[in-house]
């Protein structure tokens, strides 16, 4: 029986963040389908031990794992990928341990696909090789630091150029994979216009959010309104977000409060902390806040594909104020199941509408939840994955 071989960036577990919550969910899928192998990386020792959770998960479906704690500096990474005139997102996951890992099981004759979850990864499929090349993007990485450089700043030089390595990696990635997936048709159909590759497979895998976890539940009273975004909190993006909306749209709401819910908070996100923002850092389950939030807002300025943060809130039946960036390769309809204004005056008005008209945003949500439970389900999104993957072809051959 053909085996799989899984790659990723992260250990998919837990899903607790946008990368891990879409690799785990792939290989859930996946492991019921196929014995499936992993090779990953973990953050530090404490990610590292979840892979205990992950093979309970998993079950004897999950067969040898490689999960290696990425301990190289920044800066070393930076040089190396100066001196190899590559990229430094691939200098920064590289590991001799991790290429050995992947010969030694190509070797066993047994993994007839190789899946690789984000761009980083492909890194480690040999070229060449006999197994299925499936090449799981996520987002356009390169467009994201094009977006860095015009932000401009002393490292948009750095920045611009990591845009055009990463650019090249991908169209050569693309190029011999046998299919490319993003999160999201936008993102599938940018790529094709930038890579130019005319004849390579490149689809949109869209995500799903978890409708049993995410669910709606009472939101506990509080006294003045209370606005929530979620997200890592170490992310430029999300930094970006937040410290924006807390100069700009907090001063047109009133009374409101703001909480900023997420791990690995930096120190600008952490100065922003006052009488009217809170910055709670890690928490242990992020339902609380969304259950007691009046107003679910996702302000990103700098977005790519899908932001799960805005389906988690959807999912539980939150009313969602979202930017254009935020809400780009969603299937919703704005006004609807969430609003979607651009920029400050906007984002406000928005904001201030909803708490100012409680049964608006209550329909909002509820028309948000039976959006999700209609189109994302995460079976239903992945259900051509085995196709993808070869899988099915070989069990209809066996």
């Amino acid at each position: 029986m053909a085996e799989l071989l899984f790659l990723a960036h992260r250990i998919p577990f837990p899903p607790d963040r946008g990368d891990k919550i879409r690799s785990f969910h792939e290989l859930k899928h996946l492991a019921g389908l196929a014995r499936v192998h992993l090779g990953c990386f973990a953050d530090d020792e404490g990610d590292s031990a979840n892979l205990a959770g992950l093979r309970e998960a998993l079950g004897p479906a999950l067969g040898e794992a490689h999960v290696e704690v990425r301990r190289g500096s920044r800066v070393a990474a930076a040089a190396r990928a100066l001196l190899g005139g590559r990229p430094v997102s691939l200098a920064l996951f590289d590991s001799p341990r991790l290429r050995a890992f992947v010969e030694r099981r190509l070797e066993t004759g047994r993994i007839g696909t190789i899946v690789a979850s984000s761009g980083q990864m492909a890194q480690f499929v040999p070229a060449g090789t006999r197994a299925r090349f499936v090449m799981d993007f996520l987002d356009v990485d390169s467009a994201k630091f094009e977006a860095y450089a015009a932000a401009g700043g002393v490292l948009a030089p750095v920045h611009r150029r990591e845009a055009a390595k990463l650019a090249a990696f991908e169209r050569a990635t693309a190029a011999r994979a046998d299919v490319s997936l993003f999160v999201s048709e936008a993102e599938a159909a940018l790529f094709r216009r930038r890579s130019g590759l005319a004849g390579a497979d490149i689809r949109a895998l869209q995500n799903g959010v978890d409708l049993n976890y995410f669910a709606p539940r009472p939101s506990p009273e509080h006294e003045s309104p209370l606005i929530v975004f979620t997200g890592q909190m170490d992310y430029a993006p999300n930094v970006d977000a937040v410290r924006w909306f807390a100069a700009e749209v907090m001063p047109r709401l009133g009374e409101a409060r703001f909480a900023i819910v997420g791990r690995n908070p930096t120190e600008a996100v952490r100065r922003l902390a006052g009488p009217r923002t809170i910055v709670t850092g890690a928490v242990d389950d992020v339902r609380g806040w969304l259950a007691a939030a009046d107003v679910v807002a996702a302000p990103l300025r700098i977005a790519r594909g899908i932001q799960n943060k805005v389906l988690e809130a959807m999912a539980m039946a939150r009313p969602v104020v979202a930017s254009p960036a935020a809400f780009e390769g969603i299937e919703a309809e704005p006004g609807r199941h969430l609003l979607v204004a651009d920029g400050a005056a906007a984002q406000a008005g928005a904001i201030a509408g909803l708490l100012a008209d409680p049964e608006r945003a209550r329909a909002l949500g509820r028309a948000a939840r039976q959006r999700m439970l209609d189109n994302y389900r995460w079976d239903a999104r992945l259900a051509p994955l085995a196709e993808l993957a070869g899988l099915a072809a070989r069990r209809a051959a066996a």
